[in-house]
């Protein structure tokens, strides 16, 4: 962890409004920080399944991956549990041809592997984006739906100058998008909602989420089409746009209204 703390960020003025006292920024971690090696690729899948005695087709990894995202869209109560990303392990596993008493076994182990720093490559833009917010006196955060070690994350990214504190669904009880669990982050920062931002990958997860809260919000595209336009919701196709983005006071805005739940 860095040792003090840095001069707070000058507050920016947006281009509707007034000047921003936006203190902190709260990044997700997968897909936003990091992304998956081969081990979780369709080759990667066959691997594990083999070590169990079972046999898939890595050509349908993709379509599997589509249908079994079902499962993870069914945490309606939002606490976090092993058990929905297990079904979906299986589920994935089972579309791509996979039969018989291994599939347990093999999904668990999935599972655990997916919490390993080394299955898992940086983006080219996080380092030189955190040390530059972190220059500018910007408090770093991160909010992840994990079981992963957050501190274990860090180490491993030579990350620790950087982040000031780190909330992972597993040890907190309840995934993203519920509002506890920002609100865990904010408290563990030292910030208020209305001066923190929050950059992800995901609109349910990420930027609903934190919206929710009365948070404002960027959400990361590195590939792909955006989705329908959010009003307030400023989109980027990198981190290293994140710093001019904050500068000049366009962090996204906030509802209207926070959830008091």
């Amino acid at each position: 962890m860095p040792v003090g703390t840095p001069p707070a960020p000058r507050a920016a003025r947006s281009r509707t409004g007034p000047a921003r006292r936006v203190n902190a920024v709260f990044f997700d971690v997968d897909f936003t920080l990091i992304h998956p090696g081969p081990a979780f690729d369709g080759e990667g899948y066959r691997a594990f399944a083999a070590r169990h005695g079972l046999q898939v087709d890595a050509s349908r990894f993709e379509e599997a991956v589509r249908e079994a995202s079902v499962e993870l869209e069914r945490l309606h109560d939002g606490a976090y549990r092993p058990e929905p990303f297990l079904r979906y392990v299986s589920r994935v596993l089972a579309r791509m041809g996979a039969v018989g008493d291994g599939i347990e076994a093999c999904s668990l182990q999935i599972y655990d592997e997916w919490a390993l720093c080394h299955h898992f490559t940086l983006y080219d833009d996080v380092s030189p984006t955190l040390a530059t917010l972190h220059a500018a006196g910007y408090r770093i955060g991160l909010i992840s739906n994990t079981h992963r070690c957050l501190d274990s994350f860090q180490s491993h990214f030579a990350l620790e100058p950087f982040i000031t504190a780190a909330v992972s669904s597993s040890d907190h009880g309840y995934l993203k998008p519920h509002p506890s669990i920002f609100r865990a982050a904010l408290d563990r920062i030292g910030t208020s909602a209305a001066d923190g931002v929050m950059v992800g990958d995901s609109m349910v997860h990420d930027i609903a989420g934190a919206r929710r809260v009365g948070m404002a919000a960027v959400l990361l595209v590195r590939s792909g089409q955006p989705p329908e336009p959010v009003d307030g919701v400023p989109v980027i196709r990198t981190l290293a746009e994140l710093p001019g983005l904050l500068a000049r006071g366009c962090g996204g805005s906030r509802p209207a209204q926070a959830d008091g739940s």
